[in-house]
């Protein structure tokens, strides 16, 4: 029998604002175990919670980038549940009543787009983190990053396979950069993905039995522990078993999920309305406030970037990959104004040797204003595009400017005329059958000459002109 996945992801956001969603702690990461900590958010007794706004502002951002209806009154709910980093025995979070609903994210999939609904966008607060120690059988308690917000985005179960589910954690993940509220970095826990997955028979609309994948923490592990699940699950579908619903965790070194505990319903957490928060009010004055102070997002500066600057679709969706990224790349062009050739660079050389490093583009030794000032100098007739690639990668490694390399390195391109041709009397005097057979119509031997000529002169004779020239003294 053929099988269909069919996958939902919940997604949470760590808010890029300076103190936590219900005290004035300090939301900064890497600081001293239980040094960012008060009474609230450690839940001694007596002390009351107050909501962060600009929490809140930063959620109907992401609510309206995410084409949702935004909710005129929401309210938080206790989600009580047991566990060491839990300080107040609940999680406060929404339920019944979430900021946001019913969105949805275009995505790119062979070429074609598809519609991901979003289910709803909601606030909680983060939980603590435990260490476990190595050497002993003991665990500590870190509440630093308890009471820090979070967002939670609920897809639709529309995603099919492994690929698309990727495809979609990307895209929310820019645009979530896009917008200024979350800096995205799994491996730190700002972004944290579980994936909701259920197999069923092909052209069925009944869902299948579903498992929680959880400590899903990079694109590649998503992918790759959704095809595990998948294999897992249509292997006891085969035998006839069943499938047990329940949470599994992603174990990235061995490759496969291991069973944690039977899946919880709602009703397990014993969700009430949070006595202490009054209901969050939204008019249509701020929304539309926060709409207008929308930055451009990624699709929008891709259409952009197709029409005003010629670029393909391909090379647009790479450049906008990222808000830095893209920022680069207009600032090159800024100052170089050929959009195209621009493109090129950033794409083939730069994308290329970040790569190599595992670089992100913010940490990237070469300057937009270098890079300009190194295609002018290709431009202009100063190097060679060849030429220029060795002084690139010199640039990156060294930072040096382009015009101090081709000083240091006397790169600079040879285009005085009767040099050349005294360079080129030189090769076509040394390869008289060549020549002749040249002038007997196998015209292919002009890449042959071109070659000579430009090994002669440690490729620094102009191109250009060296066609030109070799051209004329074949014909005579």
């Amino acid at each position: 029998m053929e099988y269909e996945a069919v996958i939902g992801l919940e997604v949470h956001a760590q808010l890029l604002t300076e103190s936590k969603i219900f005290c004035g702690c300090s939301t900064k990461f890497g600081a001293a175990p239980n040094t960012h900590t008060c009474p609230v958010c450690l839940g001694m007794p007596g002390v009351l919670p107050v909501l962060n706004r600009k929490v809140v502002e930063f959620t109907i951002r992401l609510a309206l980038a995410t084409n949702c209806k935004i909710a005129s009154s929401s309210r938080f709910a206790r989600k009580n549940y047991f566990y060491p980093d839990l300080p107040k025995g609940y999680q406060i979070s929404q339920y019944e009543l979430p900021l946001a609903q019913q969105g949805w994210i275009d995505i790119e999939v062979n070429g074609e787009s598809k519609r991901i609904g979003i289910t709803r966008i909601h606030l909680e607060e983060d939980a603590g983190k435990l260490i476990h120690d190595e050497t002993q059988p003991l665990s500590y308690v870190d509440f630093n990053r308890t009471g820090v917000p979070l967002v939670e985005i609920v897809s639709e179960p529309d995603l099919r396979t492994p690929e698309e589910a990727s495809i979609f954690l990307k895209k929310l993940r820019n645009i979530v950069r896009y917008l200024d509220i979350c800096d995205g970095n799994m491996e730190e826990g700002s972004l944290r993905c579980d994936a909701n997955i259920s197999l069923r028979p092909a052209g069925s609309t009944v869902l299948g039995v579903k498992t929680e994948v959880k400590n899903i923490n990079s694109f590649r592990f998503v992918q790759r522990a959704l095809e595990y699940e998948i294999k897992r699950q249509r292997a006891i579908l085969e035998q006839g078993g069943i499938i047990v619903q329940e949470t599994r965790l992603w174990d990235s070194n061995a490759g496969l999920t291991h069973g944690m505990r039977g899946k919880e319903e709602a009703h397990d957490y014993r969700y009430f309305p949070d006595p202490d928060l009054v209901p969050v009010l939204i008019d249509e004055e701020w929304i539309e406030k926060v709409r207008s102070e929308l930055p451009e997002l990624p699709e929008a500066k891709k259409a952009r970037f197709m029409k005003d600057y010629g670029l393909s679709e391909q090379d647009a969706v790479v450049l906008i990959g990222s808000k830095e990224l893209a920022t680069y790349y207009e600032a090159c062009v800024a100052l170089f104004p050929q959009p195209k050739m621009v493109s090129n660079w950033i794409t083939s050389e730069l994308l290329r040797e970040l790569k190599k490093d595992q670089r992100e583009i913010d940490q990237c030794p070469v300057k937009p204003e270098d890079l300009a000032n190194l295609l002018k100098l290709i431009d202009d007739g100063i190097i060679s595009g060849k030429i220029a690639k060795n002084v690139f990668e010199e640039m990156y490694s060294t930072q040096k400017s382009p015009k101090r390399i081709i000083e240091e390195k006397g790169l600079e391109q040879v285009t005085d005329k009767g040099e050349i041709r005294s360079v080129i009397d030189t090769v076509l005097a040394a390869h008289p059958s060549q020549v002749k057979a040249y002038r007997k119509g196998k015209e292919k031997l002009l890449g042959f000459f071109v070659g000579q000529v430009m090994k002669q002169t440690r490729g620094k004779a102009n191109p250009k002109i060296v066609n030109e020239v070799l051209r004329e003294k074949l014909r005579q």
